[in-house]
């Protein structure tokens, strides 16, 4: 399990206008080397991303499908990476002074051999990966131009084949 959090010195509705735009997750997810479709919903309950994550030729296929999402404040995702098994993404958002945000992302392999692999080593490379990932989301939401703010539907969880 890693849990990381930084502060962004940029407002939740911009930092999660980020997290709704699908096709910066290649500029701020590390391991991600391709955003090969995002639906047109996303960020919506069910949407999905579908990208291409590691070096080829070994470059894996799969897609990210959000399971939770409440405006400007978390969106909970289910990433795949099969064969190797899938994770729990949820990242949350809380305002943090003035014009600031404190982004606290929680990643837990649920299912697949990258659970039963689970370590003390394994957990420290997950969590420096997302240490990363939070420095790029933070450089994205301070600092690149953001397309149009995206709302979403006040739907806030989905029933899917996890517990959640």
């Amino acid at each position: 399990m890693a849990i990381v959090q930084r502060t962004v010195q940029a407002p939740p509705d911009r930092v999660f206008a980020v997290l709704a735009d699908g096709w910066t997750y290649s500029d701020w997810v590390v391991g991600t080397t391709h955003i090969r479709d995002v639906d047109e919903a996303w960020p919506q309950v069910g949407a999905e991303l579908h990208h291409k994550a590691g070096p080829w030729p070994l470059s894996l296929h799969d897609s990210s499908t959000v399971v939770l999402v409440e405006q400007d404040r978390r969106l909970r995702l289910r990433a795949g990476l099969w064969p190797l098994g899938e994770a729990v993404v949820d990242i949350r958002l809380e305002p943090e002074g003035i014009g600031a945000t404190r982004v606290i992302m929680h990643e837990q392999f649920e299912r697949g051999p990258l659970l039963a692999a689970r370590n003390k080593l394994n957990d420290l490379v997950l969590h420096r990966r997302n240490i990363e990932a939070l420095r790029r989301l933070a450089d994205i939401a301070e600092n690149a131009p953001l397309r149009q703010p995206v709302e979403v539907i006040p739907t806030i969880s989905v029933k899917d084949r996890f517990d959640l």
